[in-house]
């Protein structure tokens, strides 16, 4: 999905509150404090590849290296590039200052729940995007769930997530200082 589709899928769901949730889910990633210390996970049938590729284009596109992702999986072959390698035991070592984000369509099976319980204890913080996990909400410091037939797609929400990470502070022009200033100055209006 490009970035023009994604701007018509926000337009799209302007009213319903799904596109400030994913801002506030996609601000929350920017609290990673370096780069490597974003670890996304999956579930074992569905590692996250689509949203660490769309991750790692926001942070070089921003300019934002703390969202540069590290994808963990499961059964990571030995001979994959080091990028490729990283397993679920880099889950257990995740600290404070790092985040934990987790991918779950489908119900996260127990070993996954106790990795993240352990990483959540050990102080890293924890989001999730899952499909009506409430195990996984419960570990999570926040989560969207996507319903299966609702609004929007699993795959949607996660394009909406890396957008709003990758977005960049709007800087008020000189004009909108300007009235913010005269506003201030003169105090509010009132009507008569």
């Amino acid at each position: 999905m490009d970035s023009g589709s994604v701007d018509f899928l926000r337009e799209l769901l302007a009213e319903t509150g799904w596109v400030e949730r994913t801002r506030e889910l996609g601000l929350a990633l920017r609290a990673t404090r370096s780069p490597g210390g974003l670890l996304l996970v999956g579930t074992p049938d569905d590692e996250p590849w689509h949203l660490t590729a769309h991750l790692a284009d926001e942070a070089r596109l921003s300019e934002l290296p703390q969202l540069a992702p590290t994808l963990v999986r499961w059964s990571p072959p030995a001979d994959a590039p080091p990028h490729l390698r990283v397993g679920l035991d880099r889950v257990q070592r995740a600290g404070r200052g790092e985040t934990l984000f987790v991918l779950a369509e489908q119900q996260a099976p127990v070993p996954l729940l106790e990795r993240v319980d352990d990483a959540r204890r050990t102080g890293a913080t924890i989001l999730a995007l899952e499909g009506a996990d409430s195990e996984l909400t419960g570990l999570a410091h926040d989560a969207i769930a996507v319903p299966p037939r609702g609004l929007i797609t699993f795959d949607g929400a996660q394009h909406l997530v890396s957008a709003a990470a990758g977005e960049l502070p709007q800087r008020p022009n000189l004009r909108e200082r300007l009235a913010r200033l005269l506003e201030k100055v003169s105090g509010p209006q009132l009507a008569d």
